[in-house]
């Protein structure tokens, strides 16, 4: 058995490669960049107003004030989406502009609609009248002060969300290269496991396969369901792992049959196999009976989940989630701070992983509350938390008001965060 830490070492060491493609730009929410994606154009593309007003040169109004006005003449109107205004223009000359619209050169300002004054009429207008002096670039949106050509608009390894499919179709980025999306196959194991809804009191409902294709939006993959592996499948089993390591499957999971007991076969089935890297055990709770494997001179890995299903959770989110980080060339997920409302003692060599509810004070504080019922078949607890305390091995007692770190149930999208929070 090893740390919770060492584990992860040696799945950072482990990954599996995985290609990349070039997909339309509407289609790449969630999936992850693999390159640098850089404007192609100015933003805005011309100087254009940010108020519907009229455009003037500053320089004619250097000399107005209340005692000495002077009326411009309006030349036209010219709204967002027409062509640029041609027509030549002289001094004390105006033109009513609508938002967006492109200033012409001979303007440097903007006047707000609602500071104009009419002449000879608001209705009939033939002249703007202007009594004091104006500043030069008032409510103009110059070119490129968003993004100039050239600039990075994504980096490399961001999940693409719906802010930035706005900016990619703003910016005329139609195009964009993703990571391949990873295929996961799954299997539930043992005898007690059953798909059917109206179940006699011995058999158990099969979950763990639901829960983690649910996951597939948000942690970027494809799902496929294997079935149930029965007890005594050893054979079976491994005909199937011969057959999956060439196919297109990426990764393998299977939920059960991995801890010490007489029907726990696949860790020793996958040890036939030949393995770059392999561990079996990890000094954490809920999930110490998890297994990895790569398979060496292939490009596939394995994760063996116990069956329970709050530790099989557990499992996928702090070993499997973190192997797909690394594959896909994620930023790495940084915790959450939040202070302990309710202190906790656990084994001083283990890792605990701890259904908890986050919360935010009226000033802005982050707070955790451990739940009661953390035994690992509790799925009340699991179903009122929304994030999992860590709490690490090399101390056994956690005081209230510590500051330990928090990682959200299965968001892989911190700007979601707010959805899970109660302000209390």
């Amino acid at each position: 058995m090893i740390s919770y830490k060492k584990s992860i070492i040696k799945l950072q060491k482990s990954k599996i490669k995985i290609g990349n493609e070039i997909i339309n730009s509407l289609d790449s929410l969630n999936r992850v960049s693999a390159s640098n994606i850089f404007c192609g154009v100015d933003n805005p593309a011309s100087n254009n107003a940010a108020f519907d007003g009229f455009a003037i040169s500053s320089k004619d109004t250097k000399d107005l004030n209340k005692k000495n006005k002077r009326l411009f003449k309006i030349l036209g109107t010219t709204a967002a989406g027409d062509k640029p205004f041609k027509k030549k223009v002289k001094r004390f000359q105006t033109i009513e502009i609508m938002t967006g619209g492109v200033i012409p050169k001979a303007f440097d300002t903007i006047i707000p609609i609602e500071q104009i004054i009419f002449y000879p009429n608001k209705k009939k207008p033939k002249f703007i009248l202007i009594d004091k002096k104006l500043d030069k670039y008032q409510h103009i949106r110059f070119k490129g002060s968003d993004y100039k050509k050239k600039d990075l608009v994504i980096k490399k390894g961001t999940v693409l969300q719906s802010n930035h499919i706005l900016a990619l179709k703003t910016l005329g980025i139609e195009k964009v290269k993703v990571k391949k999306i990873l295929n996961i196959l799954f299997y539930s194991t043992g005898n007690e496991i059953t798909d059917k809804k109206n179940i006699p009191e011995w058999k158990v409902r099969n979950s763990n396969n639901h829960y983690i294709k649910s996951l597939r939006t948000n942690f970027l993959f494809n799902f496929e369901y294997g079935g149930i592996l029965k007890d005594y499948d050893e054979v079976n089993f491994k005909k199937k792992i011969k057959k999956i390591i060439n196919s297109k499957i990426d990764i393998i999971i299977t939920s059960g049959a991995v801890s010490a007991g007489k029907f726990d076969y696949i860790p020793k089935i996958i040890k036939k196999f030949k393995l770059s890297d392999h561990f079996k055990g990890v000094a954490i709770r809920p999930g110490k009976p998890i297994l990895f494997a790569k398979f060496r001179s292939k490009n596939k890995a394995i994760f063996g989940l116990p069956g329970n299903p709050i530790s099989s959770a557990a499992c996928f989110r702090f070993f499997v989630y973190p192997y797909l980080q690394e594959i896909l060339s994620i930023e790495k997920e940084h915790p959450i701070k939040a202070i302990l409302k309710n202190k906790f003692v656990k084994k001083i060599n283990f890792t605990r992983f701890i259904k908890g509810k986050l919360s935010t004070t009226s000033n802005g504080k982050m707070n955790i509350t451990l739940l009661p019922g953390q035994e690992s078949f509790r799925i009340k607890s699991f179903t009122k938390s929304n994030a999992w305390a860590v709490l690490p091995s090399g101390k056994s007692r956690f005081k209230k008001g510590e500051i330990i770190d928090c990682f959200l149930v299965n968001q892989l999208n911190k700007n979601l965060l707010l959805n899970c929070l109660i302000m209390l």
